[in-house]
């Protein structure tokens, strides 16, 4: 007797259902790779060296009055009319010496919490965009709901376990726009959340709407960093007003910045890698000082985004192989120093086409090569970070997944090899579709595409010939309209309405510049 069509279904269906699911894990990773040199070891000493000679001789334009009162009481030469610091040697050394060289984030729920230090892997979305653009409705100003809509996707998709900066709401206002991105981070993620250093009075807000958020009192909350944010210095060798005060900020709270110059060879920097990544360092060193300075052991991610320019037009270009041996040897000035450090993605290209994903993963291996502890502007960016794109997001996502199931490793136990379940079952010749390794294994061995599509032509061809950025358009909307992003407190989220609506009231606080 043969099953009908229905029954036949039904009991696949069963089948399907008793199957064990797979499990995967992609929050606490860690980098699986060996590390790549670019330079020597006496190099990358001598490029050391020379970041101190270039602090101690040449010094670092500081714009903050404050900051400039703290190098001085830490022993630095301070000019008060050039605003310029010059910076000893045993300050840095000290400094180096004083930050943590692991750092606990404390994300929204304790199974997102993740450790940075070297060896440590952790991904961020593109990020900090003005635009925003999908296949549907193009490149647009970046809104409230396009930061809603990424911060869906970038919550859905566990390889990404810190939230970025997302991209710009423009629509709303710049003295309310700290309250409605850090009420959309609590609402709809638990993910380790960002907050921009736009003067004082907007980071003690986030931090008080962070804390009572996540129920902590001010003790609990300075003990460990619960946010982060990310600091750029004004290459060459400047600090401004508010990066500055947002690394003091964050250091007397106990917060986490990551210490990020944004230095392109041949235009804020030297053109040769050796170079521009000394001054990129110099600059790194710089900030962390101030940071130890303000409150010794605050935690304090070394950091760099270096690059080459386009030449021939002077736009940024990444994914370049400048670009991959800046990562390489700002890695090993990491591990010369020992300290978790951040490198960077991207892309140059204005649409999420093949030039946009050769580019991306050629910086992103650059960036694993280089042993990076955290990867920011991973998935999603583009136009050299002016806009970010869904689809690219959702793509790029796709290679972020197969990077994380490469840090588990591979097994080769009594199991893996399985003499007894596989080879011996099979005759010469035949196939192993039905070896019980096999069918123990068959819906949990091998990882599960987002957007792949690994049919032949002629299926391809009946589901409508659609290519990987189309098909990306389906999953995201898909995740926008039904994902089930995550458990909120409502009464706190209450509490934090309240808490906005007080402060809108009292006219909110601007932005300082």
């Amino acid at each position: 007797m043969t099953d009908t069509p229905t029954r036949g279904r039904r009991r696949r269906a069963r089948a399907e259902e008793a199957a064990p699911k797979r499990d995967v894990n992609y929050r606490q990773l860690k980098n699986p790779f060996p590390t790549m040199d670019v330079f020597s070891a006496d190099q990358i000493a001598n490029m050391h060296d020379t970041a101190l000679r270039t602090l101690e001789e040449l010094g670092m334009k500081v714009l903050l009055p404050e900051a400039r009162k703290i190098f001085a009481a830490g022993g630095a030469r301070v000019d008060e009319d050039s605003e310029m610091v010059w910076i000893g040697r045993d300050m840095v050394d000290a400094a180096i010496a004083s930050a943590p060289k692991s750092i606990h984030c404390h994300a929204g729920v304790r199974d997102r919490d993740f450790v940075l230090e070297l060896g440590s892997l952790v991904f961020q979305a593109g990020a900090g965009a003005p635009n925003a653009t999908d296949l549907e409705r193009g490149r647009r100003p970046g809104s409230a709901r396009d930061y809603i809509e990424y911060l869906k996707l970038t919550h859905h998709f566990d390889v990404f376990q810190m939230i970025s900066p997302q991209v710009e709401p423009q629509d709303v206002e710049t003295h309310l726009r700290h309250y409605f991105t850090t009420r959309a981070q609590m609402e709809h993620s638990d993910k380790f959340p960002f907050v921009f250093s736009r003067g004082t009075p907007q980071v003690t807000e986030c931090f008080e709407m962070v804390r009572d958020f996540r129920g902590l009192t001010d003790s609990a909350f300075q003990a460990n960093p619960h946010c982060y944010t990310i600091i750029n210095t004004n290459s060459p060798r400047t600090l401004d007003i508010p990066m500055a005060q947002g690394l003091i900020d964050f250091a007397r709270h106990g917060q986490m910045s990551i210490v990020t110059p944004f230095t392109l060879m041949g235009a804020m920097a030297p053109i040769t890698v050796a170079g521009s990544i000394t001054l990129s360092h110099a600059e790194a060193l710089a900030a962390i000082t101030l940071v130890q300075l303000t409150k010794p052991g605050a935690p304090i991610c070394y950091g760099t985004f270096t690059s080459n320019v386009d030449m021939k037009s002077g736009s940024p270009a990444f994914g370049t192989p400048s670009h991959f041996q800046a990562s390489l040897a700002a890695g090993q000035l990491a591990r010369h120093i020992g300290l978790p450090w951040r490198s960077a993605a991207g892309s140059a290209s204005n649409l999420n086409d093949v030039q946009a994903a050769n580019e991306n993963q050629f910086g992103l291996w650059g960036c694993l090569m280089a042993g990076a502890t955290v990867i920011i502007h991973s998935a999603g960016w583009l136009e050299g970070g002016l806009t970010v794109s869904y689809e690219k997001l959702v793509t790029d996502a796709e290679v972020l997944n197969m990077v994380a199931e490469l840090c588990a490793g591979a097994q080769a136990g009594t199991d893996e090899i399985g003499f007894d379940s596989a080879l011996s079952h099979v005759d010469p010749s035949g196939h192993f579709f039905s070896a019980p390794q096999t069918m123990e294994r068959y819906n949990t061995e091998f990882y599960e595409p987002v957007v792949h599509d690994y049919a032949n032509f002629g299926t391809w061809t009946e589901r409508g010939a659609q290519d990987a950025s189309t098909r990306a358009t389906a999953v995201w909307k898909d995740i926008v309209a039904n994902s089930p992003g995550t458990r909120v407190d409502h009464d706190r989220l209450d509490d934090l309405q309240t808490y906005i609506d007080k402060r809108t009231a009292a006219g909110g606080a601007p932005p300082e510049s």
